[in-house]
């Protein structure tokens, strides 16, 4: 009598199709899935930056950077970590231009797509940190469904496992399951981890834990973006300990291992040195009728009233508290910028800024100096200051 291994009572099956053909022009099921994770991450982006004061439409701006910066940045760093099929026997360095072909990797997305971000947002004139925080829970529900394409390529998986969640894989090629005589996909042998899974799973709990984290305790300076690289390297560093495909090691770990943990430490030390409050955003030269709130609803939008021209585009933003935020939102009246005394030196809440004196001390001062035979001009107020 011999005992067989045990048989798993259910597992998750694969696609064995991740190419589709509408004549000459393949439609890969990866490249929808990280185009969908491309949407939803600007939707979220969009209606957190509205909701700090930006202008409608500013996400667009931003992709328009961010989006082919990250492709290249992905691309960038899967060469350099992963060269022999490039550069090594028998590569050909031509192929680097094939990202058809797969081969991006999360860290070169994120670092490209942050500098292509950061250029956009110097030309919008949005603090880059403002737009880190606003794209903090989006970025990982994108990675989440971006990894859903792994699933159609029969991709990063992990070990074999007997788990009613086992994963059937097939043999791929050319974006097809190859076919046995009888016509039928041809599976691996053995169930695998959906390590891909764990980890669409994960960023989703990254997105939920950065979205309430930040709204209860209203993170700014770019603490919200740090919060999700921690969340999601945390993540990263325990499933990518579960693949099985190659990869480059160093002392016997794996490459992504090893910057996982680096890129959590840095992320931990920005996050515990860095303070300050959540940062609003007023335009200039925009009034704050032109500028809805991130809730509005389009049905409230009289149609048939004729509007001369467009809204102009902002010419910049300032940065204010919320309280002062608030304020402009209700009223459309903008705070004094900083070492502004034209009015008195009159801020929302009463205060002097920027500790200038108030107007009883100016006038008391210059009676002094006009009895004392000073010249009436030292006393006229000096011009404002205005925010860089």
């Amino acid at each position: 009598m011999s005992l067989a291994s045990p048989m798993p009572l259910a597992a998750l099956p694969s696609p064995s199709t991740a190419v589709w053909h509408l004549g000459p022009f393949p439609l890969r099921a990866y490249a929808l899935c990280i185009i969908a994770g491309i949407v939803v991450a600007c939707w979220v982006t969009e209606r957190r930056l509205r909701q700090r004061g930006v202008a409608p439409g500013a996400v667009l701006d931003i992709a328009l950077w961010a989006v082919p910066a990250g492709i290249i940045g992905a691309r960038i760093y899967h060469v350099i970590t992963s060269p022999a099929p490039y550069f090594g026997t028998g590569g050909d360095w031509v192929k680097i231009f094939f990202i058809h072909e797969g081969g991006l990797g999360i860290w070169g997305a994120v670092a490209g797509g942050a500098v292509g971000a950061w250029i956009a947002a110097r030309q919008l004139g949005i603090p880059f940190t403002v737009v880190a925080d606003a794209l903090a829970p989006g970025l990982p529900l994108a990675q989440a469904i971006g990894r859903l394409g792994n699933w159609f390529n029969n991709e990063l998986y992990g070990g074999r496992t007997n788990l009613p969640w086992g994963l059937e894989i097939h043999r791929m090629d050319g974006g097809q399951a190859l076919r046995d005589e009888t016509g039928r996909p041809i599976l691996e042998e053995g169930l695998y981890h959906p390590t891909f899974a764990y980890e669409a799973l994960w960023n989703v709990g990254v997105a939920a834990l950065v979205y309430f984290l930040d709204r209860r305790l209203k993170l700014g300076r770019g603490r919200a973006f740090a919060l999700y690289v921690m969340g999601y390297t945390a993540g990263r560093f325990w499933i990518e300990m579960m693949r099985t495909d190659e990869a480059n090691t160093i002392l016997g770990v794996r490459l992504n291992v090893w910057t996982a943990a680096l890129v959590f430490l840095g992320a931990l030390i920005y996050f515990l040195r860095v303070r300050g409050p959540r940062e609003y955003l007023i335009p200039i030269g925009v009034p704050a009728a032109t500028v809805p709130p991130a809730d509005s609803d389009i049905s409230q939008v009289d149609l048939s009233a004729k509007q001369a021209a467009e809204p102009a585009a902002p010419e910049g933003y300032r940065v204010v508290s919320e309280e002062q935020f608030q304020h402009w939102r209700e009223t459309g009246e903008a705070p004094p910028e900083p070492g502004d005394d034209a009015d008195g030196g009159s801020s929302l809440d009463g205060e002097q800024p920027d500790g200038e004196p108030v107007a009883g001390d100016v006038a008391g001062a210059t009676s002094a100096r006009i009895a004392d035979g000073e010249a009436t001009e030292s006393a006229a107020a000096r011009p404002a200051d205005r925010d860089s």
